[in-house]
């Protein structure tokens, strides 16, 4: 699954990488190293512009809510479970399939954190006691440094408990796909830690290449047998992942620091 991520990129950067035509500044959004279920997100997607005379799809940079809430949805409570989007089922599942034919988008990071969860279940000897040992945070992220590029899927609800011109009548929400994490080696492997993303755990947001980009976000593309193919896994062995501070658990606690890499896994922590 992905339920953290980093994305530190602002606005001009986001603009040249993905070739943007039109942002909003008054949506620009901080970095943020701790990125956490229904907080706001960028997000790259074409669509045409609001009240354009022209109605050929834009390439855009806008804000939505992370956990889509489905357009028929009667509350949107549903926004924190449905954080992730399996690409296996993507295109079948009521809550996903239409915004899968035509409200697709990209949800760009640096990359995602994800907890070691295997060994971390058997109990330590601690000063005497037996306590369970805190689960280690890694970061993973291309390990030539370039955006981590998420496929995400985006979805618009009507709270119809507000009238017309409240701000807040409308909610667009977003999805990050997820597919199965990669059993090939990782490009850099951290010491004695993970030596796969699969080590770490057995799913991943499922990161697009360039050459899928402007395919993935077309919105005339409409056929799910033909999308499909958009959602295999990128090439392996671009990866590399390393152990951070268990500080990014908390998810009050944001700045770069929760990036730096450590030398192995913390005290009271287990690979």
């Amino acid at each position: 699954m992905c339920g953290r991520y980093a994305a530190s990129r602002g606005p001009e950067d986001l603009a040249a990488i993905f070739e943007i035509e039109k942002w909003e500044p008054e949506e620009t959004l901080e970095p943020d190293y701790n990125v956490a279920p229904t907080k706001e997100v960028h997000v790259v997607l074409d669509r045409p512009l609001k009240d354009a005379a022209d109605q050929r799809p834009v390439r855009q940079l806008r804000t939505l809510k992370w956990g889509l809430v489905p357009s028929w949805s009667k509350t949107p409570e549903t926004a924190f479970k449905m954080i992730n989007a399996r690409a296996e089922t993507v295109h079948e599942k009521p809550s996903y399939r239409r915004a899968f034919t035509s409200r697709r988008c990209i949800i760009p990071a640096d990359g995602y954190y994800e907890w070691v969860t295997g060994r971390q279940e058997l109990d330590l000897e601690q000063e005497g006691k037996r306590k369970r040992p805190r689960k280690q945070p890694y970061f993973v992220l291309p390990a030539d440094g370039s955006v981590f590029a998420m496929a995400g899927l985006y979805e618009f609800w009507r709270d119809r408990t507000l009238p017309d011109d409240h701000p807040r009548a409308w909610w667009v929400t977003c999805s990050v796909i997820t597919t199965e994490a990669e059993t090939a080696p990782l490009a850099v492997a951290p010491g004695e830690g993970p030596r796969s993303l699969a080590d770490i755990h057995p799913r991943m947001p499922l990161m697009l290449t360039p050459d899928r980009w402007d395919a993935w976000l077309d919105p005339a593309r409409q056929d799910p047998e033909e999308l499909r193919p958009l959602l295999a896994p990128p090439p392996s062995g671009q990866m590399r992942a390393y152990p951070v501070s268990t500080l990014v658990s908390n998810v009050r606690n944001n700045g770069p620091e929760l990036l730096k890499e450590l030398d192995g896994p913390e005290e009271g922590t287990l690979f």
